[in-house]
């Protein structure tokens, strides 16, 4: 079979999923624009800023759209958040407290995150006497309830954390109706505190986000799912007032909170990147689909398998060899409308613990909401495929990534 007659064949095979995809795009599209039309959003509030920020109607006003979409009370949205991982790292010095104790349900979390949590001498939470101890996931990746529940039996927690997505594991991404039974139990079982969880790679992937099933706090980047491509850098934090309220005083100071803030460039692309956001989520899930689809014809096993739910936008193949991992995530770069004539090489990528190899011919600098791939360069050698700003360019670069591997 022809390269061609390979995507139209996984192209019919997609074709129910694909009108899946369509609706959740369609009704959470609806509900941003819902967002934008209670919040009176108008031009003033794409206006740049300086200084303390007093009085910044566009950056107030961006973080009550965000709250809105996500059925929260509150969020924090600001281009000073600079990563997901740092993010994550305001949210969590912002709530926890020296003795706290935190407890991981879904394994250990990212690379970025884990010297943020147990480093030694780096200002970690560790260094600042924050406890933690780790459940890991049962055999076939879910929540471990047995094990959550002896924990909990054990300790007093005043956190409970869950990383949505698979970050350089194989496992699926968590559903929010899955993190919402671990919710629901957990609160059963007498916890009290904030469950917070990691949203990366998540946003618009489903009708619901986590702060919709109960989650106190939900955290991500701009330059991944909600940013939808435009935002230029940035994160965001959303949830209960009370915990955002000490979110602030964190990204900032006691004494200010989220009174001051400036941005010297103005937000529209904020705004209008997360407008567009459920529509290229939607985009980033076909193209992934179509990839994964094509590459299981070939015989390479992917994750999650095609007939389970979508929970996140990363795409899982697993290679046989070093050569293999590294040939893909080349091919990657290859069809990139930046930077796609580059040569890639792992490399000790800040944060990770072995080289890492990088696909990122982006517009916005390492932004996986656009066609990307990554992989660390270790057993078993597993590439992680996500994004696609259009399903064309996906489509596109599922047929030259074929003709690689063909």
């Amino acid at each position: 079979m022809d390269i061609e007659n390979r995507i139209k064949s996984a192209e019919e095979r997609l074709k129910e999923k694909f009108s899946e995809i369509d609706e959740v795009a369609l009704f959470n599209q609806e509900k941003v624009l819902n967002a934008f039309r209670e919040e009176r959003i108008a031009l003033r509030h794409f206006a740049q800023s300086s200084g303390y920020g007093y009085g910044d109607e566009g950056r107030d006003c961006l973080g009550r759209v965000y709250a809105r979409a996500f059925g929260a009370e509150q969020a924090i949205v600001s281009p000073a958040l600079l990563s997901g991982t740092h993010a994550l790292t305001v949210a969590l010095f912002g709530v926890l407290r020296p003795n706290m104790r935190i407890l991981f349900v879904s394994g250990e979390p990212y690379d970025t995150i884990r010297e943020v949590i147990w480093g030694k001498g780096n200002g970690s939470l560790a260094d600042f006497g924050v406890k933690f101890d780790i459940v890991p996931l049962t055999e076939d990746g879910k929540f471990d309830f047995r094990s959550i529940q002896e924990s909990l039996q054990k300790q007093q927690y005043h956190m409970v954390y869950v990383q949505r997505s698979r970050g350089y594991e194989l496992r699926d991404a968590f559903t929010v109706s899955e993190i919402g039974k671990l919710i629901d139990f957990v609160r059963q079982k007498g916890f009290e505190g904030c469950v917070f969880v990691d949203n990366c790679y998540g946003e618009f992937v489903e009708r619901k986000e986590p702060t919709d099933v109960g989650a106190d706090l939900i955290v991500g980047s701009l330059i991944k799912n909600p940013g939808g491509g435009l935002a230029p850098t940035g994160g965001y934090i959303a949830g209960r007032e009370s915990y955002i309220k000490m979110c602030e005083n964190r990204l900032t100071a006691p004494s200010v909170g989220g009174e001051i803030g400036s941005y010297a460039y103005g937000y529209r692309e904020f705004f209008q990147g997360f407008f567009l956001a459920p529509h290229v989520v939607s985009q980033a899930l076909k193209g992934g689909l179509l990839i994964g689809a094509c590459m299981e014809e070939l015989g390479y096993e992917n994750f999650p398998k095609l007939e389970k739910p979508l929970s996140d936008i990363t795409r899982a193949i697993r290679f046989n060899t070093e050569k293999e991992l590294c040939d893909f995530i080349q091919s990657v770069q290859d069809v990139s409308p930046v930077d796609g004539f580059v040569h890639l090489e792992p490399w000790d990528m800040p944060g990770y613990d072995c080289k890492v190899i990088m696909a990122a011919g982006t517009f916005v600098a390492g932004a996986s909401i656009e066609l990307s791939a990554d992989a660390p360069i270790r057993k078993p050698y597993v590439a992680y495929f996500q994004g696609g700003l259009t399903y064309e360019h996906c489509k596109l670069a599922c047929r030259e990534i074929l003709k690689k591997l063909l």
